[in-house]
């Protein structure tokens, strides 16, 4: 047996994509995973320092893991009306965010590089970026601790209670600007694990995938045994937001969304210039 640690986030899209195949709901064959859940600046952080050997990440944090990482065709997190929101108590102007303070979930996710890029596009300068646990933000921007706030995950689908109003949608943005799919999130493969092994998890994790779809129910324990939110409408549209065909199989259209993310971003200087070779299995 081949004991391989993975990491995953704890958002409902991640816990049903994975839930079969640490549950034993599919043949693992001779492997044996070791999850670890966590929140994904943190999954980001730990793969900077490669102590995962399967891990789900920012796109954005993968722009500095490609000698030690390569990235998985399943697992991914990519979609269209389902990017980051700047959002404010008051729905505000984009010129009106200038020089305020925003909470951020992190340096390394990729609704911070899709902020950078929107704001540099923009013309606009924030005062201070604040990093924070995401489910923190809304809360902090609600009670005045931070003029805006960037938010991430089930958020999309619940800011407005806490009486907050969108600002920008970024995802919205980086579709009129690309005219592609919004890559948020993929699962990546240690390159040292080697090309059978990696292709035989790829494969599992599809596995896993496809067991959820069709059987929905079954992982909803587990789910909100996870989930910052626990009503089903929510942890529902977040799952049908985010898992779709992209996470089967990122495809010809998923990988190029990826290297614009990544072209766009080495042309501001926020990335190095971008490889080719990303994919553990062409």
């Amino acid at each position: 047996m081949r004991n391989i640690s993975i990491g995953y986030s704890s958002c409902p899209n991640d816990t049903f994509i994975f839930y079969a195949l640490v549950h034993g709901k599919i043949d693992t064959e001779d492997f044996v995973f070791k999850e670890t859940l966590l929140d994904v600046e943190t999954l980001n952080r730990m793969a900077l320092s490669s102590e995962l050997d399967i891990t789900k990440v920012s796109y954005h944090a993968f722009g500095f893991l490609r000698k030690d990482y390569c990235l998985l065709r399943s697992g991914s997190a990519i979609g269209r009306g389902c990017g980051p929101l700047i959002v404010s108590k008051d729905k505000n102007t984009v010129k009106s965010l200038q020089g305020k303070k925003i909470a951020i979930p992190g340096k390394l996710t990729t609704a911070n590089l899709l902020l950078q890029l929107f704001a540099s596009d923009s013309g606009i300068q924030f005062s201070s970026h604040v990093e924070m646990n995401f489910h923190r933000i809304m809360d902090s921007v609600s009670r005045g601790d931070v003029d805006a706030g960037l938010i991430i995950h089930e958020g999309r689908f619940t800011y407005h209670l806490h009486g907050l109003k969108q600002v920008v949608d970024l995802g919205e943005w980086w579709e009129s600007v690309t005219g592609l799919p919004l890559p948020l999130g993929g699962v990546l493969a240690k390159r040292d694990l080697g090309k059978d092994a990696i292709k035989k998890v790829d494969s599992l994790i599809r596995k896993s995938i496809e067991y959820s779809l069709s059987h929905r129910d079954e992982p909803k324990l587990y789910i909100k045994q996870h989930s910052q939110e626990l009503e089903d409408q929510v942890i529902d549209q977040h799952i049908n937001f985010y898992v779709n065909d992209y996470s089967l199989d990122i495809g010809e259209e998923g990988l190029s969304a990826v290297k614009d993310l990544f072209r766009k971003a080495a042309m501001k200087g926020m990335l190095k210039e971008p490889v080719d070779d990303l994919l553990c299995i062409t």
